[in-house]
């Protein structure tokens, strides 16, 4: 679990250090529970991740059925209404996908593709987890708290956060909001210290940072990121806290609430917004990267093509992560900037577009005249290729200061930011269980439900947010209770608004038959083999499926060449595994 050295004649030299011996588990409870196996705890990560999600989606059920039949379900009033909003918009991205990316996936891939045993701090990694689950719990506690959870929104602006006239603001709601972002901070430096080092020290001999698959470059570089961005998110909650409990003005002006002078003052809520945003558009790249990485793996194994300009695919990724932080202000274009640093978030937002199309391009091209399967794994990958391009072309339109102010607060945000931010990864999501599941469990999923579930997830998607645009382009504000009257908003809004929550209503029944499906097939799933889809990567070269403790056996595998050699002129079969060697000529890694 080492880097290694090559000698002058490229043959690889012996591991300098002896291999690490594992922690063993000695029952049921250290075995599965209390478990210091990155994939259990994986597993773990994924199961909390999705149940909350489930929350998630159920509060958008009850939004949208407010939108739709506004007034015809009395226990949704305006307070509960912003408190969904909340709860909803917060889960989804923090406790659901970045979850989900690093914890999920980064837990499980990053010892099976690098070759190691375990994670280099496996005890640590236990603890993050539990960290997670605590957070998810005082989250959750929010909704059985006196007032209920908080309703300012799910970026949590002050002063409205702490006021009394804002659901959760004077009650147990923000703080427990608070508290539980705290825990998740405090979790995730646990469990991304442990990536970053896993990446750089523990890898198997032979697999350079040149070898690695693009998965591993995703997360690791959103992991750096990661690192980065949330000690901004967890300086502004204490602070948040502080105001809140201690009466410190740190973002609360002076103030009258009620009638009455508060004893805030001198406070600024222009820098929470700094600080929120500074995490919360690195944020977007979290879960993208990670994405970004596993949509370029499928799309190679089941396009049975090798990635087209893979050093390009890379430089990509990091430099998409590096610029990803001076873009944050082009979400307060509306706060009263000075014109020049419009200008230059603007120009920023536009230049991160280049790396990001040069992506989109080697995708296209890696697929161009492969031998595209179009299975599950497939079908969600070109979904997420189609759903990105097109959230990412209305965000050129957002991303410039005269068009977004007039659609800053309109139903068009929502649109972009769900088709770039929730379904293009949750495609991706789904994409990435179809294909590692047999992996995780031996066995496959059933393809005529996955196929239902891809086709309603994919179609419905886009018949919610596609009319989302015309919303917004016509003036709907988002975050509305209800639109009434208004003058501007004409009949067909309401229209759309009822044919929007139906499919929703449609689109959330089929996440029930894919998680059916999970679980159906863990006993009743076709047998899958240790290869199924006939990959490269090591995570498909295990001794056993499901790989057991320290993933290897005896000994640690030693890697030749790349993850990409599909269809290699002159080899016997379309792949060659990275740990097989093999002739030189057999291989493209010098090519790219």
């Amino acid at each position: 679990m080492v880097d290694i050295r090559s000698g002058t004649d490229g043959a690889l030299e012996h591991a300098e250090v002896e291999d690490v011996e594992l922690y063993h588990p000695h029952s049921w409870w250290t075995r599965y529970v209390f478990s210091q196996d990155a994939k259990i705890i994986a597993v773990q990560y994924a199961s909390t991740a999705i149940a909350i999600g489930m929350v998630a989606l159920v509060l958008s059920w009850l939004m949208r059925l407010q939108l739709g039949f506004p007034g015809q379900f009395a226990f949704i009033d305006a307070e509960r209404y912003y408190q969904f909003i909340t709860m909803h918009g917060m889960i989804m991205v923090i406790y659901l996908l970045t979850a989900l990316f690093l914890g999920g996936f980064g837990n499980y891939l990053i010892p099976l593709m690098l070759g190691a045993r375990d994670m280099v701090f496996p005890y640590a990694n236990m603890l993050s987890y539990w960290l997670y689950l605590l957070a998810v719990l005082v989250l959750a506690s929010s909704f059985f708290a006196p007032g209920g959870p908080t309703g300012a929104g799910w970026t949590l602006y002050p002063p409205q956060a702490v006021l009394s006239g804002t659901p959760g603001g004077k009650d147990w709601g923000i703080l427990l909001m608070l508290s539980s972002l705290i825990l998740f901070i405090i979790g995730f430096t646990m469990g991304g210290l442990n990536y970053v080092v896993t990446v750089l020290q523990g890898r198997a001999r032979g697999m350079t940072l040149m070898r690695m698959p693009l998965t591993i470059w995703g997360i690791f570089t959103a992991t750096v990121m990661a690192l980065l961005a949330f000690p901004a998110l967890f300086v502004a909650c204490v602070m948040m806290m502080f105001d809140r409990v201690l009466g410190t003005s740190f973002f609360m002006p002076a103030i009258v609430e009620m009638g009455e002078q508060l004893q805030h003052g001198g406070g600024s809520p222009i820098l929470f917004q700094h600080l929120f945003w500074f995490f919360g558009h690195p944020e977007v790249y979290i879960v993208a990267l990670p994405a970004f990485g596993i949509v370029s793996d499928l799309i190679s194994t089941h396009a049975r093509k090798n990635i087209f300009g893979y050093r390009m695919m890379v430089w990509a990724i990091v430099v998409i992560g590096a610029l990803s932080f001076v873009v944050w202000a082009h979400h307060m274009y509306v706060s009263g900037m000075n014109p020049y640093f419009g200008f230059f978030f603007a120009t920023t937002t536009l230049i991160i577009a280049v790396p990001t199309a040069l992506k989109v391009y080697n995708w296209v091209l890696t697929l161009w005249r492969g031998d595209i399967h179009l299975n599950l794994p497939m079908l969600f990958a070109l979904g997420f290729i189609v759903t990105f391009v097109n959230g990412g072309l209305t965000g050129l339109f957002l991303g410039n200061v005269v068009v977004d102010v007039p659609l800053s607060d309109t139903m068009f945000v929502v649109a972009h930011f769900h088709m770039v931010m929730g379904v293009a990864p949750i495609l991706v999501i789904f994409g990435a269980i179809y294909h590692w599941y047999p992996k995780v469990t031996g066995r496959m999923l059933n393809e005529a439900m996955g196929q239902l579930h891809f086709w309603v997830t994919f179609v419905g998607a886009y018949l919610i947010f596609f009319p989302m645009h015309y919303l917004g382009l016509i003036g709907v504000p988002r975050r509305y209770y209800e639109m009434g009257d208004t003058a501007f908003v004409p009949a067909s809004a309401h229209t759309l608004n009822e044919f929007i929550t139906i499919v929703a209503l449609i689109v959330g029944a089929a996440q029930i038959v894919f998680l059916f499906n999970l679980v159906w097939s863990i006993r009743h799933g076709r047998q899958a083999g240790g290869n199924p889809w006939r990959a490269t990567t090591l995570e498909w070269q295990t001794p056993e499926t499901p790989p057991r403790h320290g993933n290897w056996g005896k000994d640690l595998p030693v890697v030749y060449r790349w993850a990409y050699d599909y269809s290699v002129p002159g080899a016997p079969e379309d792949f060659i595994p990275q740990n097989q060697p093999g002739p030189d000529h057999l291989t493209r890694e010098t090519a790219t």
